[in-house]
């Protein structure tokens, strides 16, 4: 019998290049907690169903509570391992979340260059963890080199607002057009900025361009404060524009799941709560021991594709 981890074994499988999932490539830091990071982008673009390129640039200290610290890989490292697996597999959209430093933005900044047609989510999410400097640092880098590679930019309301318009003298908070308008002076198209506050205890995400808002979301605001929801939303709706969903069609996905991810959320330690981004396998779960429980459902019965939305093909 052949041992199944014997690379000599033949199995059917697809033509390089024509997998059933898309490949997505995710820059990012990792996350010890799991909260966030490439820890997020794993588990929310396999949701998805797009087979996942992760590029550590780093690694966080921290916990559920705060972030502690953070360690970056040089940029040589960073290059290394994106243009080995670009060179193998094709790519049809790039997340680019915390990289750690302006040589690692740069880096990514050149990769996606070379790569044009292929569209960049870019999540910026809250620094304020960091030393001022090098948050000044970082965020001058990354309106320099990387927004005008950008196709959606991502990002809390006040995050944006605080780096993008930190002039506002407005009787009102800047409104989605203002940001939207405030990034395309940089070269991105699209921003999706999200904590709008609503009056009722909603919350509102507005998906826009600098002439109109292409999309509204509003949700009931929870009471627990999460950790990871920023990079949950980057990476859902990178893996549905990579699957070839339309923008808007991408985005109101990506906020419906996102939205479903928080209401299953959990605190596993004594921080802040979690996103469950597995929501939909501890369903299946549940139903199909309630089924063995009363009629039990054949061995090769169909699961129904309705429970998930974002993921019909059930992978």
């Amino acid at each position: 019998m052949s041992d199944p981890d014997d690379s000599s074994v033949v199995r059917e499988a697809t033509a390089p290049g024509e997998s059933p999932l898309p490949c997505v490539m995710s820059f990012n830091a990792n996350d010890p907690s799991g909260a966030g990071g490439l820890s997020a982008d794993l588990t929310a673009m396999s949701s998805a169903s797009a087979h996942v390129l992760p590029v550590v640039t780093g690694a966080y200290v921290r916990d559920t509570s705060a972030i502690r610290d953070h360690f970056s890989l040089d940029e040589e490292a960073v290059v290394d391992q994106a243009r080995c697996a670009l060179e193998d597999m094709p790519v049809r959209a790039i997340k680019v979340g915390f990289v750690g430093t302006p040589e690692n933005l740069s880096a990514v900044a050149q990769i996606t260059s070379d790569y044009t047609e292929v569209p960049v989510i870019t999540y910026m999410p809250d620094l304020s963890w960091w030393d001022e400097l090098d948050i000044e640092n970082y965020l001058d880098a990354c309106t320099e080199l990387l927004l005008p590679q950008t196709t959606v930019l991502v990002g809390n309301h006040s995050t944006l607002c605080r780096w993008l318009l930190p002039e506002w003298e407005g009787d009102r908070p800047p409104g989605p057009r203002d940001v939207a308008r405030a990034a395309a002076v940089h070269g991105v198209p699209y921003t999706l900025v999200t904590g709008f506050n609503a009056a009722d205890q909603h919350l509102e995400s507005h998906l826009a361009s600098p002439e109109t808002v292409l999309a509204t979301a509003r949700y009931e605001r929870f009471e627990a404060t999460f950790a990871g929801a920023g990079d949950t939303l980057s990476a859902a709706l990178c893996a549905l524009i990579a699957s070839g969903a339309d923008l808007q069609t991408a985005c109101a996905e990506a906020l419906t799941y996102l939205d479903q991810c928080l209401d299953a959320g959990f605190q596993p330690g004594m921080g802040h709560a979690v996103p469950d981004r597995l929501f939909w396998a501890h369903e299946e779960d549940a139903e199909a021991t309630d089924e063995s429980a009363t009629d039990p459902a054949p061995p090769d019965s169909a699961l129904d594709a309705g429970d998930f939305p974002l993921d019909t093909t059930r992978h």
